[in-house]
């Protein structure tokens, strides 16, 4: 390795150590994880240092690892924004293309027009990394991010490309002739509620608007899940009321196998944006990426 230029190789660390495994940061980079392995331990050698703590379940960063890596950091960011703006001057949008996206915002929003968007493009590989929680597009090496324009970080320049949302609450016809029908979401007290674990650990609150303001309701039950998916499914065999977007249960409200109560309780409210690091030029790809989305949206 070269004494005046380590780049690549810090470069290989830092991906390394934000997927904790040299096997998903070979397989980003396209490499074998033995060929990594080596660069890395190169690395370490030239700077006489241990960065990487390895054991046989897991690679963690030793303490000049993590110092080390809050150093360059932003130095290996301002790299790549530079080769983001080089290809402005590209004719041909190209390159990698990473996206932070929760689940909900990947099947709604993206993935209906993502074929006809890597027709268009074929020069553009797109990478959807679906993640709940907000997190530092420019730490984890994203071009962007989706999420609801309530939640976005600050910072940062959003475009809308959805349409407003709205949340309901759901459940089967059979529970709701059981139980009840609530009238107010004071009455969801007694109610099988399926409640929704955030990955911060927190219990997702149901939202409502009512009298002139927003509130939340701290609902209980004995169903918990971190996933909207597994809720989906449990509300639709009939186990409790559940709180979700709109859209995600219309084809079952449709079929009738799902209803929809304290729909006075659930206002719209501001929709998906895509969201990116405020720099003084916008690379081609992701230019390209926003352009699609927002016609598919208006057709």
């Amino acid at each position: 390795m070269s004494a005046q230029h380590p780049l690549p190789a810090v470069a290989a660390f830092a991906r390394v150590a934000h997927h904790a495994s040299f096997t998903r940061a070979a397989d980003e980079l396209g490499v074998s994880p033995s060929a990594l392995s080596q660069t890395v331990r190169a690395l370490e050698a030239h700077l006489g240092v241990r960065l990487l703590q390895r054991t046989t379940r897991r690679v963690g960063l030793t303490e000049q690892g993590a110092r080390f890596l809050a150093q360059v950091r932003e130095g290996l960011a301002r790299i790549d924004a530079a080769f983001d703006d080089l290809d402005q001057v590209r004719d041909v949008p190209a390159g990698k293309l990473r996206i932070n996206v929760p689940r909900i915002a990947a099947e709604l929003l993206v993935l209906p027009h993502l074929s006809g968007f890597l027709a268009r493009y074929p020069q553009i590989e797109v990478e959807l990394f679906v993640e709940t929680a907000l997190t530092d597009l420019v730490a984890g090496g994203f071009d962007a991010g989706i999420r609801l324009g309530e939640s976005l970080a600050r910072g940062m320049i959003a475009v809308p490309i959805g349409p407003l949302e709205r949340q309901v609450v759901v459940a089967t016809p059979d529970y709701l002739a059981t139980h009840g029908v609530p009238a107010t979401p004071a009455d969801l007290v007694g109610h099988e509620c399926i409640v929704h674990r955030l990955s911060t650990g927190r219990r997702m609150a149901w939202e409502f608007t009512g009298e002139g303001r927003d509130f939340e309701v701290e609902v209980a039950g004995r169903l918990v899940f971190n996933d909207a998916g597994l809720i989906h499914a449990a509300v639709t065999r009939g186990m409790g009321l559940a709180q979700g977007f709109e859209a995600l249960y219309a084809g079952d409200v449709a079929a009738g196998r799902l209803q929809c109560v304290l729909q006075d309780w659930q206002q719209p409210f501001a929709g998906f944006h895509l969201y990116y690091p405020a720099r003084e030029q916008m690379a081609p790809k992701l230019r390209v990426f926003i352009d699609h989305l927002r016609e598919a949206m208006r057709r």
